[in-house]
């Protein structure tokens, strides 16, 4: 069994612990790493194998190299369908929703569009911030993985759900827009956007006056 497997440049012990599960059932995995606004690396377009994986991938995969994967291409989306695209876990601290998750699905050159395999939803809480959030989203997506990828051991059919995707996907510019307090806000606004863009080692929310940027530093997890 060939694998290509894609995901961002960073040290993650969830990815390594999925990273060490493929490697132990196949010895023929290549491994793709980089970091968000690289190049896609062009030699992959000529790759030939069976399952395509992609898991947080910085990019979003040509339809030219899905269609090398002879039996699927899927993606492993650290948000439920209706959070598809980025800054998933933000919008999700934003809309004070009770309930988050992760999904895994069949990819289509469009982001977080194609047909869903499996979902697992998990409870949200208020003490949550997007960095709580995101670790545990990051446990269930490990868990999620070890489920899909037994079934591709055992050569089992990666059926799809009756789930759908609710939106459109999130963007870069969302989520940037997100971070921008206005001076007319209410408090109640500038707290939620507070809330929703803290992340440790990361910019968060900020406002713009007589035009110096001042921006929330949110203390460390």
């Amino acid at each position: 069994m060939s694998i290509l497997l894609f995901s961002k440049r960073r040290d993650d012990f969830y990815f390594q612990k999925a990273l060490d599960f493929i490697k132990l059932n196949s010895s023929d995995v290549v491994l793709v790493q980089g970091l968000p606004g690289e190049p896609f690396p062009k030699e992959y377009f000529s790759w030939d194998g069976d399952y395509i994986i992609s898991y947080l991938c910085p990019w979003v995969l040509p339809d030219a190299v899905l269609k090398k994967a002879k039996k699927a291409a899927i993606n492993f989306h650290p948000g439920p369908p209706q959070y598809p695209g980025t800054g998933c876990t933000n919008f999700a601290i934003y809309h004070e929703v009770e309930e988050y998750g992760v999904t895994c699905h069949h990819m289509v050159p469009q982001v977080d569009s194609g047909n869903i395999i499996a979902v697992t939803r998990f409870p949200v809480f208020l003490t949550d911030t997007v960095y709580s959030l995101t670790q545990r989203c990051y446990a269930h997506m490990l868990a999620l993985f070890y489920d899909i990828f037994s079934k591709i051991l055992k050569d089992e059919p990666l059926l799809v759900t009756d789930e759908t995707w609710t939106r459109k996907p999130y963007r870069r510019k969302d989520l940037n827009a997100l971070k921008r307090i206005e001076l007319d806000m209410s408090p109640e606004e500038i707290r939620r956007r507070i809330r929703a863009s803290a992340y440790p080692n990361s910019p968060g929310a900020y406002v713009e006056i007589a035009g110096q940027r001042f921006e929330y530093t949110p203390e460390r997890e």
